[in-house]
């Protein structure tokens, strides 16, 4: 990335997402350091891509939330995941020409576009890079799986508790998180969009998980008061996020 903008290896948020899954050489993570992307800013709730369109680039997501989405037919919208600082949200788009789904911004964001031209030059001449990024695009895919198992089997409690405990690895895991308190700018329905539940069964687990003492959630930040309770409610087993050192 121009070096403007991030001045060493430790500041890049794709560098830190890479690093928390595989080891990549220094010489190659230098490399990255010299990639030319365009940054911009956009607004909270606003489309990156589309469903339908066909990208020419990828996009870096180096501050704010973002999610990708299905919109259905009759307007309701199912949230597919959660993305964070240093995540490739669609990476997929540099093999598959036809987005399937939407990415949208959660909060204001900071972005980096990176042109499939450039993805290509990384993934040929950089050989442990592009290993990475496979192994980024099998940790979203096992993400996948899990949020499918946690729509379709989870009761409502374990759904929220078992996603805030995801996020607490995946923030501590690139440096986002203060012990267990991160931050978290969705809404409950944008929750419970992404969780299968209507905002009123959102509001009623939120003040239950509260209330037993497992979280506090104000001022668009989570924190974790009891880990050990919160993991047992939600069934958590942090292997599938594949974080090297596991979960804390």
């Amino acid at each position: 990335m121009n070096s403007d903008y991030f001045s060493d290896a430790a500041r890049h948020p794709m560098i830190r997402r890479l690093r928390s899954i595989t080891d990549i050489p220094r010489v190659e993570l230098d490399a990255l350091m010299d990639v030319k992307m365009k940054v911009v800013e956009i607004d909270a709730d606003i489309d990156i891509v589309r469903e339908g369109e066909r990208p020419t680039q990828c996009v870096l997501l180096l501050e704010g939330y973002a999610c990708r989405y299905k919109l259905l037919d009759f307007g309701k919208r199912q949230i597919l995941a959660f993305h964070i600082t240093g995540d490739l949200p669609d990476l997929q788009s540099y093999h598959l020409e036809v987005m399937d789904h939407s990415l949208c911004t959660l909060s204001p964001a900071k972005v980096a576009f990176l042109s499939h031209q450039t993805i290509d030059y990384i993934i040929t001449t950089y050989p442990k890079l592009a290993a990475a990024l496979w192994r980024s695009t099998l940790v979203d895919a096992s993400i996948f799986r899990q949020w499918i198992a946690g729509v379709g089997r989870r009761l409502a409690h374990e759904r929220i508790a078992h996603l805030i405990c995801e996020l607490v690895v995946r923030h501590r895991a690139v440096g986002l998180a203060q012990d267990f308190r991160f931050n978290f700018p969705v809404t409950q329905a944008e929750l419970g969009d992404a969780t299968g539940l209507s905002v009123v069964h959102v509001n009623r687990v939120v003040r239950d998980l509260r209330s037993m003492g497992l979280i506090s959630l104000a001022g668009g930040y989570v924190a974790v008061r009891d880990w050990a309770r919160l993991k047992k409610t939600a069934r958590f087993d942090a292997s599938y996020l594949h974080v090297r050192g596991g979960e804390p």
